[in-house]
């Protein structure tokens, strides 16, 4: 008969209790094609409201030549077609300050969180799982997401007599990880749309003031006497109207990103400190 070697047991499979989210990120390309039009509505109907000119052009059209504004305000309009490109992208900036503020707001949970993973430590200590995972349902964040999925597998890991200690730290390891995978791009998501406009923005501005200049410089060309210093001042104060608003609307992004990437860094820094109180936890209590 031939030899029947014996098998080599199936090592334990990871089965995650962590369920992917569904999310829509329909806004990413929505706010800002929104924004760019309600941009150009903004500065060719209120802006450029004929009431708003000495000098209006009634014919109307994509881009009417409107003359001698009355207001400061209105002067913005003779700034050129880039003046709605970057009310556009002030726009999408103030969208996603908002959008963020709303994500990472809900994402922070209640109450403070080395708080919370101090009793939650307290409840592990005393064996008492069941009473930190009623813990987690109260926080309502990410921290507190992470510390659920990985306190289902610590309870389940108690009454596994399958695997050895070092195996069981490291499926709640595993399973703290999954969760923190699903968490994190959720905090992150649209941070981009912040972080580009802080320089595009400003390049975006400088193109409309080198524009302006060219134009005014073009006016000066052909004015006579004392129409050309007229001409010129005019033509700078129009142009160094786009240096403004895109120089401000890169200092909001940048203030706006600066905030919440400092956030995220603190739910991060709780999302590790609850996996390391976990596993230090089991491998202490379960040895």
């Amino acid at each position: 008969m031939a030899e029947i070697k014996p098998t080599a047991p199936a090592a334990a499979k990871h089965v995650s209790n962590v369920k992917p989210k569904k999310s829509s990120n329909a806004i990413s390309w929505v706010a800002p094609i929104l924004a760019i039009v309600l941009g150009y509505c903004i500065w060719r109907f209120i802006l450029g409201n004929p009431s708003n000119f000495n000098k209006p052009d009634l014919s109307g059209g994509f881009w009417p030549k409107h003359q001698d504004a009355k207001t400061g305000l209105s002067r913005m309009y003779d700034g050129g077609i880039i003046v709605p490109v970057l009310i556009g992208l002030l726009l999408i900036v103030i969208t996603f300050a908002i959008e963020r503020l709303m994500t990472i707001s809900k994402a922070t949970g209640k109450g403070n969180i080395g708080e919370f993973i101090r009793n939650v430590q307290y409840n592990l200590a005393n064996k008492d799982v069941d009473k930190a995972i009623a813990l987690c349902d109260k926080q309502q964040g990410s921290v507190g997401n992470v510390m659920k999925s990985g306190l289902h597998k610590y309870k389940e890991m108690i009454s596994n007599t399958d695997l050895d200690t070092d195996q069981k730290v490291l499926n709640i390891q595993k399973e703290i990880e999954e969760a923190t995978a699903l968490e994190l791009p959720m905090l992150e998501k649209n941070l981009v749309f912040l972080s580009t406009i802080t320089s595009v923005a400003t390049l975006v501005g400088l193109l409309g003031t080198v524009i302006g200049m060219i134009t005014a410089f073009a006016a000066l060309a052909s004015s006579e006497g004392g129409n050309a210093s007229t001409e010129l001042s005019k033509g700078i104060s129009e142009a160094l109207y786009n240096t403004a608003l895109g120089i401000g609307t890169s200092a909001l992004a940048v203030i706006m990103y600066n905030i919440f990437t400092t956030r995220i860094d603190g739910i991060t820094y709780g999302i590790d400190e609850s996996g390391f109180t976990l596993t230090q936890s089991f491998a202490s209590i379960y040895k």
